[in-house]
């Protein structure tokens, strides 16, 4: 993957997904999208879409392959044979469960900018497992708003490298590259302006954002 050039000073981007559990309860998705504003997000991109299957699994596919490398370390140094095809099976399990759930309703992605963009957005979904949020995060996302571990709410990056490719699977015709070039310098330094018609901010000298 190309790298991007960008200022130490610049905005951080990350990919946030509302899953169909929140899409489906109007009430839900704006409570989250409030979260997003009330903790100063700027919005760079928003879209609602229907999952495609084939495209789900070759999301999942890609982040599961990230994990399977830490889990093939964890093998070799602790599990037995017996424990670590047992992990794999429900590994298996949890992943079709997983896609099926997200191509079962309109999912909303927003690419968010921040200066801390990925740690803050995961902190305000808390904890993935939603028994260990209610407990350790009851006024997260997922700690007052989601129901099971698959049916948790949200998705978020977990790294620089995981947001760009993710950002790419959800707006293909977005440069991440441009952005930083023409529109974050705007963004960052202000005036900027929250357009409700458009559900993104933009700077107050543009009028929005420029074509990818």
């Amino acid at each position: 993957m190309t790298s991007i050039l960008r200022s130490p000073q610049a905005l951080q981007l990350t990919l946030a997904l509302i899953k169909p559990d929140a899409v489906a309860h109007p009430l839900i998705l704006e409570a989250v999208h409030q979260q997003i504003l009330s903790n100063k997000f700027l919005i760079v991109r928003t879209r609602e879409l229907q999952w495609k299957p084939e495209d789900c699994r070759r999301f999942y596919r890609e982040h599961e392959g990230e994990k399977c490398i830490a889990l093939k370390r964890q093998r070799q140094e602790d599990l037995c044979e017996f424990q670590a095809s047992l992990v794999y099976i429900l590994r298996r399990f949890f992943y079709q469960r997983l896609v099926e759930f997200m191509t079962s309703g309109p999912i909303r992605a927003y690419i968010l900018a921040h200066k801390d963009a990925i740690q803050l957005w995961r902190t305000l979904m808390g904890p993935t497992r939603v028994f260990r949020a209610r407990h350790i995060a009851p006024d997260s996302i997922r700690g007052s708003l989601g129901l099971t571990d698959t049916r948790n709410t949200t998705h978020g990056s977990d790294s620089v490298v995981s947001a760009s490719r993710e950002i790419a699977a959800f707006f293909p015709d977005f440069s991440e590259q441009r952005w930083y070039e023409e529109e974050e310098p705007q963004l960052r330094c202000g005036p900027v302006h929250y357009s409700p018609e458009e559900g993104i901010h933009c700077a107050v000298e543009t009028g929005g954002p420029k074509p990818a």
